[in-house]
Formats: structure tokens, sequence, C-alpha cells
């Protein structure tokens, strides 16, 4: 059989399986001969709870090795992949080295999280199955090939992805989402855990600084979010260390990504 034959029997299994369990398997099993990868992430993001992950699979450990519990326990919020969910993009195939910050490839969820899973390249298939609800496969490359992938292959994800749109939209209809995301609320529930945890009070704009420091926005790029200037920016980050007692990012991030959770709230468990 050829690979194309090879290719047109699993993207047959895969509509086959729609409805059943092993759809999440039959789609990875398709896109295997449609896109070299090493590890593949199938997770729905939501609009008032964590993240749901219904496939994950590496070549590599560290791919996957704290994606509970330190992904899906708030470190989320933080991911421009979540950032194309929050700004709900259109239906697509992103690659996170062209959606990321200014500044996200220095920044400590990169340096200390990102970084620590060995992943080199990443793209998102985005899809809208139900009303608050995205569903995002990823595909990356990680330590086991250590290769990016070429602009031949990002012209083949290009050409796929509507059909990956189009399965995950009608397999994953039913979900269901509760509440509306809210910045300000994120923002709320950061200041008032800060607050319990540390005595730490934060003013929301330092908050909200805090926030886009922690994703990687650079003092130019948070100044554009918000609306303030680049010196404006810098008196409140001076401001936001001078409180938390801290002098680097680092220890900004070390500070509150354990407050970025919603509460204690465990995600729901996987269908």
């Amino acid at each position: 059989m050829t690979i194309q034959g090879e290719a047109e029997r699993r993207l047959g299994e895969a509509i086959a399986a729609q409805g059943g369990e092993g759809f999440p398997r039959a789609l990875a099993r398709w896109l295997e001969v449609q896109l070299r990868h090493d590890n593949i992430t199938i997770l729905a993001y939501f609009q008032g709870r964590p993240p749901q992950a219904f496939l994950t699979r590496a070549r590599v450990q560290e791919v996957h090795e704290n994606f509970d519990r330190t992904y899906v326990g708030g470190a989320y919020l933080l991911d421009p992949f979540h950032d194309l969910h929050r700004s709900r993009v259109a239906r697509g195939v992103y690659r996170l080295t062209d959606i990321a910050p200014d500044q996200f490839h220095r920044n400590p969820y990169f340096l200390d999280y990102y970084a620590a899973t060995t992943l080199l390249d990443e793209l998102a298939f985005v899809a809208y199955p139900a009303p608050g609800v995205s569903v995002h496969v990823c595909l990356g490359r990680d330590a086991s090939s250590n290769a990016r992938f070429t602009q031949r292959e990002i012209v083949t994800a290009r050409l796929v992805s509507p059909i990956v749109v189009a399965l995950c939209e009608r397999h994953w209809a039913d979900l269901a989402d509760q509440g509306a995301y809210s910045e300000a609320e994120v923002t709320r529930r950061l200041i008032d855990s800060l607050d319990e945890a540390h005595g730490i009070r934060l003013s929301p704009r330092q908050a909200e600084v805090a926030l886009l420091i922690l994703r990687g926005h650079s003092s130019v790029s948070i100044g554009l979010q918000l609306g303030i200037s680049p010196q404006t920016v810098k008196v409140f980050r001076r401001q936001l260390y001078r409180k938390c007692a801290i002098s680097s990012q680092a220890e900004l991030f070390n500070l509150l990504l354990p407050l970025l959770g919603d509460g204690g709230n465990q995600p729901p468990q996987m269908p």
C-alpha cells in the first residue's frame, strides 16, 4: 500500500471512530502519516475551568512529565496557545514561534517549564466544537528528533487543517462549558491569593502587569496591551518587585505560579 493509500485508510478509521472513545487515538494515527511529529497533545480549553486532556503521547517522558501538576494546575494561563482560546482566533493551524509574545523565550515560564519538556517546535490545530470551548490538537518536535518543522511541513499542516478542525468539531460537539472567562477575574483571584498566602496586596494594574510579564511580554508589548506607555509599565514593574520583595522575573514566577490555579478545583476526568 502506498503512503497516500495508508493516509486515506487511517483517515477513514478516524471518521469511523467519531463519537467513540477511540477517536483521539485514531486521529493521532492519521496525523502520524500526514505530518511527522515526536509528540501529540489533544486538549480542550474552557472559559470557566481548567483544560481537559484527551490524549497525551510522546517519545520522551519529559514532554508530559509535569503536564497535569503544573500546566493544568495553572500554568496554562501563561501559555500562548491558551491566548488563542482567550482571543478566539480563527479556526486553523498556528505555530508557537508565530504567536508567542516578544520575550517568550526569555521568560521564566519558558525557561523553567517549557524548556524542561525538551520541546523545540510546536503547532496547534484550533477548533471550536461548542460555545466557550476550543479544542487544540498540538503536534510537537522535541529532543527525540532534535529537529524543527520544515516550511514544507507547515504547508502540509495548513492543507490538512480544515479536515482536523471538522473532525474535532463534530466529535466534541457535546462538550459543555459553564461561566465565562474573565481576565479581570484571573487578576482578582491572583490578588486575593497573594494577599492570603503572603500578605502582599497588589493593585489591579500591578497584577495585570505581573501576568503579562509572566506570559513573556516586554515593557513595550505590555504598554500596547494595556494602553499605557512603556515608561509607565516600568514604574508598575518597580512597584511590583518592591511590594513582593523580589528582584527578578524568576522570583516573580516562583512566587505567583502556585497561585494561578482555580482555588483547588480539579480538572474534569477524561472521558
